[in-house]
């Protein structure tokens, strides 16, 4: 199973809850079901996930529950299914990043194109994070000639920029591509422009 395939469906209603788990596991998705905003914030899955969220429900709301989320910036991507929609709470669930807003009763199709965009929006946010903790083992003066290589600038005018000799930037370039896990100067640009 993929690790970006977990769909984590928060619905008080049981209905909902074990036939969309039925449907999206037999379509080769690791489903994780709760029946409010508060019990799945009590065991929050530990790698990045969809989720199928009900608006309102008993207790802490969807949009709630989002907000708290964002706020803690746990990797997720929501989809929003309601009975009640509503131009202004569209509007609140777009602006916390919803994936989509779907109204009940929905077409299964329109559900996972949507679980598809944002298992994508997933992939992407997991490869920043990982470049991310990367760069974060870079000293200073490595991030720094990391910086500039991702600019184009040859060894000579890093150490020009940076006031230490080409040699030096070379021996620095060799540890950023050690720990960065990588090898070529189109690595480091990739990297660059994804974080």
């Amino acid at each position: 199973m993929s690790e970006n395939k977990l769909i984590c469906i928060v619905d008080d209603d049981a209905s909902v809850r074990d036939s969309l788990s039925l449907v999206l596991g037999l379509k080769g998705y690791d489903c994780r079901t709760y029946e409010s905003a508060e019990s799945f914030l009590s065991s929050l899955p530990n790698r990045p996930a969809c989720i199928i969220l009900d608006l309102k429900m008993t207790g802490m709301s969807g949009l709630e529950l989002q907000n708290r989320l964002l706020s803690q910036k746990v990797p997720v991507q929501i989809i929003f299914l309601t009975a009640f929609a509503d131009v202004q709470v569209m509007r609140e669930a777009f602006l916390g990043n919803a994936v989509d807003f779907l109204e009940k009763p929905f077409v299964l199709e329109q559900l996972l194109e949507s679980i598809n965009r944002s298992l994508h929006n997933l992939s992407a946010t997991t490869e920043t994070i990982q470049h991310n903790q990367k760069l974060s083992l870079l000293t200073p003066r490595e991030k720094e000639v990391f910086d500039v290589l991702a600019l184009g600038k040859s060894h000579r005018e890093i150490g020009e920029l940076l006031k230490i000799s080409p040699r030096t930037v070379e021996v620095h370039k060799g540890r950023v591509l050690e720990k960065l896990g990588i090898k070529t100067l189109a690595d480091i640009l990739r990297i660059a422009i994804k974080t």
